[in-house]
């Protein structure tokens, strides 16, 4: 009977443990992300503003509020626009990003670049839903529905026939911040259903992510 009841008592105490650090966790979380430097806080109005989008994408469109370190190991707020069937993806994929401290430069709706792809990669701004087509076609891009996102792009550059997009970047993995093949980040993704950009034969986009719906 002793026994028992100390068996008791002590999953108690170990219940009572987890519960307390659980709280206390949730909490710090919480507090962090109030005190994080804020690089986009917009509403969806404006996150889609100053282009023209058929009614059928905008209505598939949402805007994600996510968190992740900075350069300056600063935990940020930005916010993501992409298609409604992969934002639990993209919440999950940040959290790993969060969790493990992969740095990210910024996260900010294209609509603040004037829709100028151009721009938005040479200030290494991560972007996912951006009316476009693929660089160099007429061609949309699976960024006009929201299913693809570019991630650090001055480190992780498009490169075609020896030319980089952003112009005049080296893609060296030895820097932080950069996806290689060996990146866990690009395991988070494809686990999830999504091709990597650095897998191409013809041509690397190592920036890009992009997932096909069924």
């Amino acid at each position: 009977m002793l026994s028992e009841k100390f068996s008791i008592t002590r999953t108690l105490i170990l219940l009572t443990v987890v519960f307390l650090v659980f709280n206390f966790d949730n909490a710090q979380s919480q507090k962090s992300e109030s005190e994080s430097v804020i690089d986009s806080d917009l509403n969806f109005e404006e996150a889609v503003a100053g282009i023209s989008v058929p009614d059928g994408t905008i209505e598939n469109l949402r805007i994600v509020d996510i968190y992740y370190y900075g350069f300056d190991d600063k935990l940020h707020k930005g916010q993501l626009v992409v298609h409604k069937d992969v934002v639990l993806d993209i919440i999950e994929i940040f959290e790993f990003i969060r969790e493990s401290h992969f740095p990210v430069e910024k996260v900010i709706p294209i609509s603040q670049y004037n829709w100028s792809d151009e721009k938005s990669m040479k200030d290494n701004n991560t972007s996912a839903f951006n009316y476009r087509f693929i660089s160099g076609t007429r061609v949309i891009s699976n960024h006009a529905s929201g299913l693809a996102i570019d991630i650090n792009p001055r480190l992780n550059p498009y490169i075609k026939n020896g030319s980089s997009l952003p112009a005049n970047c080296i893609y060296d993995t030895t820097k932080t911040g950069t996806i290689s093949a060996s990146s866990q980040l690009v395991n988070e993704f494809k686990q999830r259903g999504w091709q990597w950009g650095g897998d191409w034969k013809s041509l690397k986009d190592y920036q890009h992510f992009e997932k096909k719906l069924k």
